[in-house]
């Protein structure tokens, strides 16, 4: 992967001659990621997934939301921030465009973790038309993600910028990760007022988890499951036969 690779390149006659069932929002971030990781990880990390699950299941890509709720890792140098309700509008104005050129379903492809917005507005879309957004990954495909590529730690445990992320910009992008990995390491389980303080009050580096795991093999399998996975959200969404 590429900077160019981030976007899209289909045309307007590649959507028109093979119509769509459903589109894929990448949303990642620009925060911190220690000194090892781009400012951009969770937007590489979203794109990535997105790509996969396009090939493989026939559905549009659209290029990456760059920017979102990063408020927690304010206190490092380079973040920036949308608030939550500025990401909700951008996000319900792409979905209402899609909707009107008969795209009626749409999964946003989440990188960052701090989008707990994300969750209520697929709630809201699906109490006002069933079936016709979701989530991904959700919690239980990053676990399962985690076991089937073998990863030493937890979600918990591996928050941010660890063995998780060093793993898929290893594989998809290896000259993103920088010099640190190795020395990185930072152990803090017990997190309990992260919005209140932020990260700044558990970690110095930036860095919540073990980077020091990661590689470039774990990341593609990690990779490979939640493209499995993507196949449960699908037919949730009554596209069960898609691919």
């Amino acid at each position: 992967m590429s900077g160019v690779d981030l976007i899209p390149t289909i045309t307007s006659g590649d959507v028109r001659d093979t119509p769509p069932r459903i589109a894929l929002l990448p949303i990642g971030s620009f925060e911190q990621h220690g000194d090892h990781l781009p400012l951009a990880t969770d937007t590489i990390v979203a794109a990535a997934i997105t790509s996969r699950l396009a090939a493989a299941y026939g559905a549009v890509a659209l290029p990456p939301v760059a920017f979102s709720c990063s408020q927690e890792h304010s206190a490092w140098p380079g973040t920036v921030s949308l608030t939550h309700q500025t990401l909700s509008a951008v996000v319900a104005d792409i979905a209402a465009s899609l909707t009107r050129q008969g795209i009626t379903r749409l999964a946003l492809i989440n990188g960052h973790g701090g989008n707990y917005v994300l969750s209520n507005l697929v709630q809201t879309a699906n109490a006002a038309a069933a079936g016709t957004m979701t989530l991904f990954p959700g919690r239980h495909d990053w676990e399962r993600a985690r076991t089937d590529a073998g990863l030493e730690t937890s979600g918990h445990d591996d928050m941010h910028a660890g063995e998780l992320e060093v793993s898929i910009l290893a594989h998809v992008w290896p000259a993103a990760v920088r010099p640190g990995v190795a020395t990185g390491d930072h152990h803090v389980s017990d997190r309990p007022m992260l919005l209140v303080h932020g990260m700044a009050a558990y970690t110095s580096s930036g860095v919540v988890g073990k980077p020091s795991a990661g590689t470039a093999q774990k990341g593609g399998a990690i990779l490979d499951s939640l493209c499995a996975s993507f196949a449960d959200h699908l037919t949730a969404l009554g596209l069960g036969d898609t691919g």
